[in-house]
């Protein structure tokens, strides 16, 4: 049986695919498949993996005829064959001999699924970032951790290549992401995770390495694509409603909603005019339609600045039509 299955989606990444496909080839053993998904790219990713999956020991290759990373990924579940599995973005890299590393913690612990530290990389810049959550190499529920309501946990470590997860989780559902949201769809992924595997640890391995201020990558595009926060956050909440622990949960669901709503207002520059109207527009409605106990709660804990602001965009009317 395949030991291992490392999922990783390409698109329009001509310049890191290969520094991504080198670290991949020194991570190669005889029970590791890659599944390497050319996610319609329109450069030269396209011929630069092909080539790569010649060259790769394990490697299968993956040509899409329609664009999504979530449908991508979806495609190479399916596929996947090994006892675990992990994901890599096509402009990220790995560390030699991580994923061996990966493999023998969560064979170790016993668990559904392990989370890992990350390098957050910014130019030359680098940054460790660590799962928010303390004790490492411990096996607990993950519906312990998601809270408290007012710190970091780790549903807000969204990240899926941060870790890897036994197949499960895959059969029974819980590895799959939303395919209508072309961005933000790891937080309903990560979310339904928590609720619903049985077991979860942090561990103590860093060697996956996250390029941050890729011109390509969606969170740097500030287009329509990035208003998908909010159905991903509305879907968590949706979702959460229906745990036999809502209320317990729900709370931190709803902070978590309105910490993003601010922050994207405080970026809200990066966006066209009318992309930035549709934005207040849609947010404003996420905020009258959340429950309005927890919202004051929530705004009630948050700094002045960012209630404030939050506050005055609950008080906008109603527009008739939402533009397209």
């Amino acid at each position: 049986m395949v030991k291992l299955s490392v999922i990783v989606p390409f698109y329009n990444v001509q310049q890191y695919a290969p520094t991504a496909l080198r670290s991949l080839g020194a991570n190669a053993r005889a029970d590791f498949e890659f599944i390497l998904v050319d996610d319609c790219s329109t450069d030269r990713t396209k011929e630069i993996v092909e080539r790569g999956a010649r060259d790769l020991p394990g490697a299968v290759h993956v040509r899409r005829e329609e664009k999504g990373v979530s449908a991508a990924r979806n495609q190479a579940l399916d596929m996947a064959r090994g006892e675990y599995l992990t994901f890599m973005d096509g402009d990220d890299w790995v560390a030699p001999g991580y994923f061996s590393q990966l493999v023998a913690r969560i064979e170790e612990l016993g668990c559904d699924f392990v989370r890992t530290d990350h390098v957050r990389c910014t130019g030359n810049q680098r940054e460790v970032h660590r799962v928010p959550w303390g004790p490492r190499n411990t096996v607990v529920s993950p519906r312990e951790v998601i809270l408290p309501s007012d710190r970091s946990t780790p549903v807000d470590y969204p990240y899926s290549w941060a870790g890897a997860y036994h197949r499960r989780l895959k059969d029974e559902g819980l590895l799959h992401f939303p395919e209508h949201l072309r961005t933000a769809e790891d937080r309903p992924w990560i979310w339904r995770l928590h609720r619903e595997a049985k077991s979860f640890a942090a561990v103590d391995l860093l060697g996956i390495f996250y390029r941050r201020g890729v011109s390509t990558s969606l969170t740097q595009i500030g287009d329509t694509r990035q208003l998908d926060f909010i159905p991903s956050f509305n879907q968590v909440v949706r979702e959460t409603s229906e745990d036999p622990e809502a209320a317990k949960f729900l709370p931190k669901v709803i902070r978590t909603y309105c910490a993003i709503i601010a922050h994207h207002l405080n970026t809200i520059d990066k966006f066209e005019p009318s992309v930035a109207r549709k934005m207040r527009i849609l947010s404003a409605s996420a905020l009258k339609s959340m429950p309005q106990d927890l919202l004051n709660e929530a705004l009630d804990t948050m700094d002045h600045e960012r209630a404030s602001r939050l506050r005055r965009l609950r008080r906008r009317p109603a527009p008739v039509e939402v533009p397209a």
